[in-house]
């Protein structure tokens, strides 16, 4: 059922997607993802999603839309990135019947890592993932709250396929256009997916 699943999925998403929400679900979501002008910094327009969170039925149709997605890629395995990931995609991998594995910055999983570098504007970061995590026929859904400049999108696709694993695309609730981070992304998403359910 899965290899079937997975065969299928790779034939319907060999182009990069656009956003994949309906007009409804997009309605729903941005009436409860709150504006905080000046934060963190002067000039930013920060993207709120705890209003969303707390609220249940948003919650649950954003997390039922993720899951629809692990079952339209083939997943068999989802990824949510540090930290607000975990938190949409722990539920939507518990909602499709998928395990949840976690990529965490350098240094707080126990156990064997396999690790990732990235550029940062200053300096570097690293993120790490289990080495155990994944098996080589596992196809890995990354989800992610929002993608910005894509940095931390971007080594966490390189960190799944140095670890054996085969992407089966990338979900993210926001995507901020003018940032760049899609265009970013395309080399290391090769065939693989993009969905996001809003774009800003």
């Amino acid at each position: 059922m899965i290899g079937n699943a997975a065969q299928e999925a790779e034939e319907d998403t060999a182009m990069t997607t656009t956003p994949t929400a309906s007009a409804e679900l997009r309605e729903l979501l941005l009436a409860h993802i709150r504006d905080v002008p000046d934060y963190p910094e002067p000039g930013v327009m920060f993207k709120d999603i705890t209003p969303l969170l707390a609220d249940a039925a948003a919650f649950g149709a954003l997390v039922e839309a993720l899951a629809q997605l692990c079952t339209r890629h083939g997943a068999t395995k989802v990824v949510g990135l540090e930290a607000r990931g975990f938190i949409l995609a722990a539920p939507a991998a518990a909602r499709a019947g998928l395990g949840f594995v976690p990529v965490r910055k350098a240094g707080k999983l126990p156990g064997d890592t396999h690790g990732q570098a990235y550029q940062l504007e200053y300096g570097t970061a690293e993120i790490e993932v289990h080495t155990d995590a994944f098996d080589p026929e596992d196809r890995v859904l990354v989800i992610d709250d929002v993608l910005a400049t894509g940095g931390t999108a971007e080594a966490s696709l390189e960190l799944i396929r140095r670890s054996g694993a085969r992407l089966a695309g990338l979900a993210v609730l926001m995507e901020l256009t003018f940032l760049g981070g899609r265009e970013r992304l395309l080399p290391a998403l090769g065939d693989a997916p993009l969905d996001a359910l809003v774009t800003i």
